[in-house]
Parts: structure tokens; C-alpha cells; sequence
């Protein structure tokens, strides 16, 4: 676990990507691994083609589409190698001591997954190549990756700088607790001002375990402001976020169970969906 992976592809926040994994590598004094999948594309095969085209022609089509695919991962591959080899190079500029580089030919949570063991932190872009301008949680890179790593993944965001302050949305369940043990033990989220808020739950003896948490984090050295609110979780969570000057969000995973995720995780989708500020989910 002494790796930061950081995932790089040609999309708008590929840059941000690799500033945040480099912030979270110096941070952590973790070595920065650079990681770049080229996924599979689909061909189509002899027999989707057998209605559309005469059967002499089949043959020499299909050979083409076989050299055109070639042709498109040798190209795939060197882009990620440019793109590989520029981002070690910002990296060695930033102070990181220990740089790797790794490319796969696999989908990205696949090739994270094989990587997990060696992992501190999983940094990724907001949305890929494919989803710029339309994001949306579910079913995307980022919702599998969070569901099936047992690693924090951070979600970088357009036009990183390094934050100052973090939320913490803290709702008094076993995986708050657990982030919260995370965040005072880990050193990513060291010497930043810390917003402790959390939304009035059912969970039994919440404004107790609000307080202690609280005390907890000031005796470990963290500037707390707490805030403990009433209403809506993710409209309450929101509005605190625009009206204090938030850097960054940190929240707990949600459950794998389906009953956990239609009460829990919708919160954590939708909070991944609509900030745009850097996002860390903790395990």
C-alpha cells in the first residue's frame, strides 16, 4: 500500500488528474503511480455484416476493419505513452521522488483492480473521455471503481489547486467512524481546516457521536468547525459547501447492498454528480 495510482487518459481532466496525484504523492510521500488503460473496442464480426454486405465483398471489408483497429491501438498506444511520459516529467518537476508508469490494455477499473494491492490511493478524473460534458454517477468508471476497491479513491475535479479545507459528512454509521479513523491516521488531509458537518439522521445517539467526534479530531490536531443541521442530507450538505468556502468533500463509501444504496448511496452519487470540487471517498 505504498502507491498512489493515478489515472490518465485523453479527457478535459486528465491534467488535474495528475496535479491532484501528484499533490496526494508529495503529501503521503507515496510513490505516483501513472496509470493508462486503452480499452477494448468492439469489432463487429462476420456474422453481423452477413445481411448488410454480399459475400465477396465480406472478406476484403473485414480485413480492412482488422488493420484499422491495429492501426488505432498502435496509435492508442503511443498517445498514452506521450501522455505517460509528459506526466512523469511534471511529476519529477514537482518534487515527486519515485515515479512509475504503467499501461494497460484493459478497462480502467479492471486495471485498477489488478493494481489494488500495491495502492495507498486511487486518484481519477470526474468522468472519461467518453462522458466531458454529460456526467452522470451511476453506472459510470467511477461508480464501479468505488463499489469494488477496498481502496480511497479521490476524484479530482477541473482546475485543481491544492485544498486548504475539507467537509467531512459525517451521518454517525460504522463507515463514517471508520473515515474518520482514516482522516486522523492517513496524513492526506493533515494541517487543512476541517468542516465537520452532519445532517440529522435516525441513527440513534447521532448528536452524541457528532460531539465526540468533533472533540476527537481537535485532539489529533485538526481546526474543527462544526456544524450539526436539520433538513434534506444532500440539499443540507450543499448549501454548507457554497456558503463556507470548501477546498475539498470527503464522505464514506456507501454499502454494496441495494437497500443501503437507495437510502445512502443516492446521497454520495448525487454529491459525486453535482460538485465540482475535488471528492474523496474513503473506505
Amino acid at each position: 500500500m505504498n502507491k498512489v495510482i493515478t489515472c490518465i487518459d485523453g479527457s478535459a481532466y486528465a491534467d488535474n488528474v495528475c496535479h491532484a496525484g501528484i499533490w496526494a504523492a508529495n503529501k503521503l510521500n507515496k510513490t505516483l503511480l501513472l496509470l493508462h488503460a486503452i480499452e477494448k473496442h468492439k469489432t463487429a464480426e462476420a456474422e453481423d455484416l452477413s445481411g448488410a454486405i454480399g459475400l465477396g465483398a465480406r472478406s476484403s471489408l473485414l480485413n480492412e476493419m482488422v488493420l484499422a483497429d491495429e492501426q488505432r491501438n498502435k496509435l492508442a498506444l503511443q498517445a498514452g505513452r506521450e501522455m505517460l511520459a509528459q506526466a512523469c516529467q511534471l511529476a519529477r518537476q514537482k518534487g515527486c521522488e519515485t515515479v512509475e508508469k504503467v499501461q494497460r490494455h484493459s478497462d480502467i477499473v479492471e486495471a485498477v483492480c489488478d493494481l489494488e494491492a500495491e495502492a495507498r490511493l486511487v486518484v481519477i478524473g470526474r468522468s472519461g473521455e467518453s462522458h466531458d460534458q454529460d456526467f452522470k454517477a451511476i453506472g459510470s468508471h467511477i461508480e464501479q471503481l468505488i463499489r469494488q476497491v477496498h481502496t480511497p479513491v479521490f476524484i479530482a475535479n477541473r482546475n485543481f489547486t491544492a485544498p486548504e479545507s475539507f467537509m467531512l459528512a459525517y451521518d454517525g454509521r460504522e463507515t463514517a467512524d471508520k473515515a474518520v479513523k482514516d482522516i486522523i491516521d492517513g496524513g492526506l488531509l493533515h494541517n487543512m481546516v476541517c468542516h465537520l458537518v452532519t445532517v440529522k439522521n435516525s441513527q440513534s445517539g447521532l448528536l452524541d457521536k457528532f460531539k465526540h467526534t468533533a472533540a476527537m479530531l481537535a485532539a489529533s490536531g485538526f481546526e474543527v468547525r462544526s456544524s450539526f443541521l436539520e433538513g434534506n442530507i444532500f440539499n443540507s450538505l450543499m448549501a454548507y459547501k457554497a456558503e463556507n468556502d470548501v477546498g475539498m468533500l470527503v464522505m464514506g463509501a456507501f454499502s454494496h447492498s441495494k437497500l443501503a444504496y437507495a437510502f445512502i448511496g443516492s446521497n454520495t452519487l448525487k454529491m459525486i454528480e453535482s460538485t465540482h470540487l475535488p471528492l474523496v471517498i474513503l473506505r
